[in-house]
């Protein structure tokens, strides 16, 4: 299995010489299995250099196949969509997965965002070959000779979590989460940082209990876990309603799940190469007191780690 990094910010894209190392464009990760499996898990910016990668191979002639899994429809995670190449070379045959929504189905999520006039080629002009699954919560299903799991995370109108395994490897996915112990979310995004003195209710506490032992349960025994660590400890104190997390949150999950190797990701739009350079640093001695055999990297464009079998 094969990991490929082609967008690790978070929120909007944001390239210049402050982010030439990490780069900046938004969410995209490409996985690839020994018998051939494509995978891309998210369609950020990052997706549109992927795309024109893609065409050098048998997406040119239409030949090409590749499964995108959604994490949430939030833009930062769907705006390369419209630039990715392969959709529109006839032949070409694209799966697009997400959590099932109660209000839309995915195509029209997915096509709301190139319709007129905001884009001038709609969704229903892609000349390949399109299919949609919507997913519910904890689904586990097989693509090919990789097996995916999914659960909940605790984001603004709900995002989902990703593990796939192949070739005697496992990589994690979880990007967007806040931390599972001061705020619920729901089908919303809330205006303000909860009151000094609101309290969650019981239900909610175990709610929250819940969904953070199913995001260790995904993770466990994982060679890889890539994770949300938007937010310093004093970025998320001003902004907890946002929904993201920080370092020591993905630390904690990664001790607990007994993940090999933490990838930071989903970095802020306006923390520097040198800042990221900074949080890793100040990740890593923290995490020595508490996670002693996880090994932590930053997620940078064009980062390819090879997990397991190669075939």
């Amino acid at each position: 299995m094969r990991i490929r990094f082609w967008g690790v910010r978070g929120s909007l894209p944001v390239p210049g010489p402050r982010t030439e190392r990490y780069g900046g464009n938004t969410s995209c990760v490409e996985v690839s299995s020994a018998a051939g499996t494509r995978i891309i898990i998210d369609a950020g910016t990052g997706i549109r250099r992927l795309g024109k990668e893609l065409m050098r191979s048998e997406f040119e002639s239409g030949k090409g196949a590749a499964h995108i899994l959604i994490s949430h429809t939030h833009w930062d995670h769907i705006q390369g969509l419209p630039f990715f190449a392969p959709f529109y070379r006839a032949g070409n045959k694209l799966f697009v997965y997400a959590r099932q929504r109660d209000d839309q189905n995915l195509r029209s999520v997915l096509s709301l965002q190139v319709d007129s006039p905001f884009f001038p080629v709609p969704f229903h002009k892609a000349r390949a070959d399109v299919a949609f699954r919507e997913l519910h919560d904890g689904a586990h299903f097989e693509i090919n000779d990789v097996v995916v799991s999914c659960t909940r995370l605790n984001h603004p109108y709900i995002a989902t979590a990703y593990a796939l395994s192949a070739d005697g490897a496992k990589v994690a996915y979880i990007a967007d989460t806040a931390p599972f112990s001061d705020i619920l979310f729901g089908h919303e995004f809330l205006a303000g940082p909860p009151s000094p003195h609101s309290l969650l209710s019981k239900s909610d506490h175990k709610t929250l209990r819940t969904m953070r032992s199913q995001v260790v349960r995904l993770c466990e025994g994982a060679d890889l876990v890539i994770y949300d660590t938007m937010f310093t400890p004093e970025e998320y104190r001003q902004t907890p309603h946002f929904g993201h997390s920080r370092p020591s949150d993905a630390v904690d999950i990664c001790h607990d799940a007994g993940a090999r190797m933490l990838a930071l990701y989903h970095h802020a739009p306006d923390r520097s190469d040198t800042e990221v350079d900074a949080v890793l640093a100040s990740t890593r001695k923290e995490a020595t007191l508490t996670a002693r055999k996880l090994e932590i990297i930053a997620g940078f464009e064009g980062l390819d780690l090879a997990l397991g079998k190669q075939g």
